[in-house]
Order: structure tokens, then C-alpha cells, then sequence
């Protein structure tokens, strides 16, 4: 029983201390949170979920050494970030809340090498959807556009009839698996609807399918028949 008990020991401290030695190995390059780290660790570097300790705290996950994808920096001073990463920088979609004459203060949206940008864009709302297996919005960037393509099968559905495409603003562009509207006004709302072949290209279904967007933007939108 005792021979046991010290081969047991002898296996708990080789890998105990075969985790410590590569914890005090593994790098954390930002110099405010490089003072202790235990997690996952790649090439000497901080790579994975891990939580980070010196004068600041960090808990989430890293890259390289720097705080990359979901996380939370907690500052000395009390205030603390939750959200998107990338290279060690805030970037994507983030919550940071201080302090400020002596109530709480919250900052939510999107920000951009450590720099707010603004709140996060509202999502495109679908009002009506018929004979769509599935879709999806893209924002592109700032501008005033929506570019619509339609897909059967994976590729660019062509063969449509009585199409209609009505819009509370903007220009129409385009031809009839892609279309579009330019210099529009949000809130922008916009109907279609047609007939399209069905997936095994057997009878023709009827399609309509409304949507409105609220916030600016350049948006690009995917629809896929059924």
C-alpha cells in the first residue's frame, strides 16, 4: 500500500511539475498582464483560454501571446472590457464600463484597434419569407446600397418570372438574379417576389420575401430557394 501511494506521488509531482515549468515558459506579451499566466500554451507563447496576471487582469482566450477572440480585461483602476479581441487590441463587438462622477457608465458596440467606433448596427429584420430555404445579410461597410443575389442549387438562379422588386427608396440596378438599389434612405424597405424552378427543376414555386433595414450601410443579401 505505502510502494503505491509513493509511485502515485512520484506521478503527480512529474506532471504537476512538468505543468508548472511550461506555465513560468509560456509568454504573455502584454507587459500590464505578463506577471503570471496559467493555460493553454504554443510555441512559448500564451495560445488558447487563459487567465493572465500582473498589474492588470485578463481571463479569455489568446494568440501569439496577445489577448485574441472573446475575453475580459479588468484594469487596475476598475474598469474592465468585455468582449471581442484581436492582437491585443480591442476590435469587434465589446462592452467597457467605468466609473464617472461617481456612477456606473457602460460603452457598448463596436470598436476598432482599441478605439469605440459606435453602437452595434440593428439587424436587417425579415417580414415576410416564402419559398426560401435559407439566407443571409452581409454588412460591407458605410454607404447607402443593397445588392440582392438569388441562388438554386448553389448557383446564380437566373430563370425567374414576373419578377417584382418594390423599395421604399433608392435606384434599381442590376439584372434578374442580382439585383440591387443604390442611393437609398433608411429605414429601407424592400418586397420581392417572383416564381423560380424548384430544386429538382420539376414545377415552379412562387417566392416573396420582405425585408427592412434600419441602420446605414452597404449590405449585401444571399437569398436560396428551395
Amino acid at each position: 500500500m505505502k510502494r503505491l501511494f509513493f509511485v502515485l506521488m512520484l506521478i503527480f509531482l512529474f506532471f504537476f511539475g512538468l505543468n508548472l515549468w511550461s506555465q513560468e515558459d509560456c509568454q504573455v506579451l502584454v507587459p500590464e498582464i505578463a506577471g503570471q499566466y496559467i493555460g493553454k500554451c504554443k510555441k512559448g507563447l500564451a495560445s488558447g483560454k487563459g487567465l493572465a496576471i500582473g498589474i492588470d487582469r485578463y481571463t479569455g482566450t489568446f494568440k501569439k501571446g496577445y489577448p485574441n477572440g472573446i475575453g475580459t480585461y479588468t484594469w487596475s483602476t476598475g474598469e474592465v472590457y468585455d468582449g471581442q479581441w484581436m492582437d491585443g487590441k480591442r476590435d469587434g463587438v465589446g462592452s467597457y464600463s467605468y466609473i464617472e462622477d461617481g456612477k456606473l457608465a457602460v460603452m457598448e458596440g463596436i470598436w476598432e484597434e482599441d478605439t469605440y467606433i459606435g453602437p452595434e448596427p440593428e439587424r436587417p429584420q425579415v417580414l415576410a419569407s416564402i419559398g426560401i430555404n435559407r439566407y443571409s445579410f452581409e454588412r460591407q461597410g458605410e454607404g447607402n446600397q443593397v445588392t440582392i443575389y438569388i441562388y438554386l442549387n448553389g448557383t446564380n438562379n437566373s430563370d425567374l418570372e414576373d419578377f417584382t422588386a418594390i423599395s421604399t427608396s433608392g435606384t434599381q440596378f442590376g439584372t434578374n438574379n442580382i439585383i440591387g438599389f443604390e442611393l437609398i434612405t433608411f429605414p429601407f424597405t424592400c418586397k420581392l417576389s417572383y416564381y423560380s424552378w424548384n430544386r429538382l427543376h420539376t414545377s415552379r414555386n412562387f417566392t416573396r420575401f420582405e425585408f427592412q433595414i434600419e441602420s446605414p450601410g452597404r449590405y449585401q443579401l444571399n437569398l436560396h430557394n428551395n
